[in-house]
């Protein structure tokens, strides 16, 4: 079966590297800092001016004044920081963030990603991603391999708007895990019990199939 949501981060929590600086969007990546494993030490960092969040609260246990970019209440571990946004994006800008997890609307085989805006619709803004975009040294994307009427968001190349260009580095979907090449798509992981036949028909881009492709460790 394919995976939900949170899934889908524990997944990503597993490319997580030991002292690093990890910026997470709006979505499904901010469901990361939930599953940090216990023997690495991640510093999260949120474009409205934190270093160090944690893991959502318990309900019950928020505190307004705490939230992430998305506007969700958050925790703060022990040692962070809390600044202003032009100092948040001044640490974006200067390549201090090591990871930027996003989600995307649309994700081209060459990179390319779109995850701002819809023509036609209305939004309050393009967001911190075209800087994350820009700036960060890995970008991993995390989201649903199709819309929500079936249709394909890996794709030859994109039709939305573009956040940034040849920018990202690998995706994770509830399908399968992605590797962005200078040849294309190449699959790595599937999810358990989800058979390639399945992801090629639901993969609009051609996919780089080598070998035996071994299911997801959630």
């Amino acid at each position: 079966m394919s995976l939900d949501k949170n899934q889908i981060a524990a997944r990503i929590a597993k490319e997580l590297k030991h002292k690093t600086y990890v910026n997470l969007g709006i979505g499904i990546p901010t469901l990361v800092a939930n599953y940090v494993s216990e023997n690495i030490e991640v510093d999260f960092q949120s474009e409205n001016g934190i270093l160090g969040m944690g893991p959502f609260p318990y309900e019950g246990e928020e505190d307004p004044d705490l939230i992430n970019a998305g506007k969700q209440t958050i925790t703060a571990m022990p040692g962070s920081s809390i600044f202003d946004s032009a100092t948040s994006f001044a640490m974006i800008r200067g390549n201090h963030v090591d990871l930027t997890v996003l989600g995307a609307m649309q994700v081209a085989e060459n990179g390319d990603i779109a995850n701002w805006k819809i023509p036609g619709k209305m939004v309050k803004g393009m967001g911190g991603a075209m800087d994350l975009v820009a700036s960060a040294k890995n970008i991993i994307v995390a989201m649903m391999h199709t819309d929500r009427s079936g249709k394909s968001k890996l794709l030859k190349k994109c039709t939305l708007p573009i956040t940034g260009v040849k920018c990202v580095n690998k995706i994770v979907t509830n399908l399968c895990v992605i590797k962005v090449t200078s040849f294309g798509f190449k699959l790595e992981e599937k999810a358990p019990n989800v058979s390639i036949e399945q992801i090629v028909k639901s993969t609009e881009a051609e996919l780089i199939i080598e070998g035996p492709i071994p299911e997801m460790n959630i």
